[in-house]
């Protein structure tokens, strides 16, 4: 099978340069092995929150410029972070995720602990650090366990915001409460995004909506899209918010449902439920990509993107000595020491995460310090990095991710 581009891996990074790269006219196929973390993500995104040793990020530019050589923000520069997370933000909205947030104005969004968490964007029904100080009505579902407003309310009492815990009975959702593993997010907006079941949600949150000057519910709808959320923000006395639960989550999902809906639409081919199992290089290029599902029928295109992930999706394979790249054997950025991956405190910053494929500036993968040059690199695979301390994982999704096809859509012309 013939590509102009073949993209491994179908999470956040290989998504949006599977939908730039098609929407250019490219001829491009997405190899997906299943669910990608962006199904157990939050549905906000961050840019640059920590700097890593702990300090908080003030101007990008300055925080930018104090990161080390290897970190992707590092090799990119300033100007093309801001640029590629301009476009992403652009990218996201047309594929129809409504999002809020700024480059150079990051919020703080409330977490379902009632911690305060910096990031770049997020759902307009995330809610956001309160203004003012309204009276907050954190509102659970009866025996519904992944989500516990007295923790919330009480955390955020403690941070000084006036907050009440109430529950509401859904009897739509008595056929779940059997299973509690079934009693889980989604299975519960599946019934909830049903237009027939509008009535009973709206009847439960409606009282509580004259009580409080703003509602927090767990986000236990709108799967596909958030009409459902619209709808009740329209309808009810006042504002509801919505926070996510254990995972999968359901704006994760979403993200990730809208993202390749929008990739199939613009001409892209979707192989999911598929892994590449080899690749051939030949002469500094790939040239071959073999897949689990058709190990005789070789991938040929003139480009390929390695976003396969970190150790989480298994783009990244921890030994007992050393950690490898699963698919090209491409070179990584790690401690030869195995007493050297790893801090006692196991809340400190580990050096592990920041485990990841080297590349040169344009983001070429390297092995054995040689580029491949038609092989790009993009996504948590990367390493230079740690996405949890630093607060940066969605960003170097996205920047990556559009730095690889602005190049490859640069060269369209050759060969």
């Amino acid at each position: 099978m013939q590509f102009d581009t073949v993209i491994i891996g179908g999470g956040l990074a290989g998504l949006l340069c599977g939908i730039r790269l098609s929407e250019s006219g490219q001829r491009c196929a997405i190899v997906s092995r299943g669910q990608s973390a962006l199904s157990f993500s939050s549905g906000s995104l961050d840019l640059l929150s920590r700097l890593p040793n702990g300090q908080p990020v003030g101007a990008l530019g300055d925080a930018i410029a104090a990161l080390p050589a290897t970190h992707p923000y590092a090799l990119l520069g300033e100007a093309r972070v801001r640029d590629y997370a301009t476009q992403a933000q652009q990218l996201l909205a047309g594929c129809g995720l409504a999002l809020q947030g700024d480059i150079d104005s990051p919020h703080l969004h409330v977490t379902p602990l009632g911690a305060l968490r910096r990031a770049w964007l997020s759902p307009q029904e995330a809610p956001l650090k309160p203004e003012s100080n309204p009276h907050i009505g954190v509102v659970g579902i009866s025996d519904f366990l992944d989500f516990q407003p007295q923790l919330l309310a009480a955390a955020l009492c403690k941070r000084g915001f006036n907050a009440c815990s109430e529950e509401i009975a859904l009897p739509t959702l008595d056929a779940l409460r059997d299973n509690p593993s079934e009693f889980r997010a989604v299975n519960i907006a599946r019934l909830l995004d049903a237009p027939e079941q509008y009535a009973q949600l709206y009847d439960a949150l409606y009282p509580l909506s004259q009580r409080y000057d703003l509602l927090y519910l767990p986000a236990c709808f709108g799967l596909t899209d958030n009409a459902l959320f619209t709808r009740l923000n329209q309808q009810l006395a006042c504002p509801l918010r919505l926070l996510p639960t254990l995972p999968p989550s359901v704006p994760g999902m979403r993200m990730q449902h809208l993202l390749q809906q929008h990739f199939i639409r613009s001409g892209g081919r979707w192989m999911p439920g598929d892994e590449v199992i080899s690749a051939r290089v030949s002469n500094g290029q790939v040239t071959q990509v073999w897949t689990r599902k058709h190990e005789d029928i070789p991938l040929r295109a003139r480009h390929v993107v390695l976003a396969s992930g970190s150790f989480f999706s298994n783009g990244l394979i921890a030994g007992r000595d050393r950690v490898r790249e699963a698919v090209f054997g491409l070179d990584v950025l790690q401690s030869d020491n195995r007493n050297d991956w790893y801090c006692d405190d196991v809340f400190d910053s580990q050096p592990w995460q920041r485990f990841g494929v080297k590349t040169n500036a344009q983001l070429n993968g390297l092995r054995q310090g040689e580029a491949i040059s038609n092989l790009y690199v993009i996504g948590s695979v990367l390493g230079g990095f740690d996405a949890i301390a630093e607060g940066c994982g969605g960003g170097v999704s996205a920047v990556t991710a559009l730095h690889a096809a602005t190049q490859i859509i640069a060269q369209g012309g050759d060969e």
